[in-house]
């Protein structure tokens, strides 16, 4: 089932041991080479650090929040050494601009929806400047439709213009 991002950023980590909240998303972890969620950044509740929640630890994605065993599963940065490439990368979907390959000026990625049972990232929703979203809206694009991600941009397929079709003349 895909879930929008607000849906889990900003939301409470529920323990199962102590059936109550031990920290509350941040942000996520994205990998950009596949555009899959490999964590969250957390403030944990109880001694206000910024600790990390692997996508393997979430038991569950509740509209109360994000389900784990215990506190325990959170991590440090310097714990997670497999990590620590991504990490630095310090991608960030939100706000980045989108073209196609062609170099037409889509607009910027406002929103994302992902699968929350594997936590790959299936669609952008692109917003486009005032005079397009005035014409033909916002954007909804597939993952299938990506060429390519920079760090400065993405790159998708071009997009299919609608041509107008004129009918034959009644005889």
């Amino acid at each position: 089932m895909l879930q929008l991002s607000d849906t889990v950023i900003g939301k409470p980590v529920l323990s199962l041991r102590t059936g109550s909240s031990v920290a509350e998303v941040i942000s996520p972890i994205i990998n950009p080479n596949n555009l899959k969620i490999e964590g969250f950044y957390c403030n944990d509740t109880i001694d206000r650090n910024t600790l990390i929640l692997l996508y393997q630890d979430i038991r569950d994605v509740l509209p109360q929040g994000l389900v784990i065993n215990d506190h325990d599963v959170l991590a440090s940065t310097e714990d997670l050494v497999r990590l620590k490439k991504i990490l630095d990368l310090n991608f960030d979907l939100i706000g980045m601009p989108v073209e196609t390959i062609s170099k037409e000026k889509v607009g910027k990625v406002t929103d994302y929806a992902l699968d929350a049972s594997t936590m790959y990232i299936q669609k952008l929703y692109v917003s486009q400047s005032i005079l397009k979203n005035l014409t033909s809206g916002s954007l909804s694009i597939d993952r299938t439709a990506i060429n390519e991600i920079t760090p400065k941009r993405i790159i998708i397929n071009d997009l299919l213009t609608t041509a107008t079709v004129s009918a034959p003349a009644a005889a």
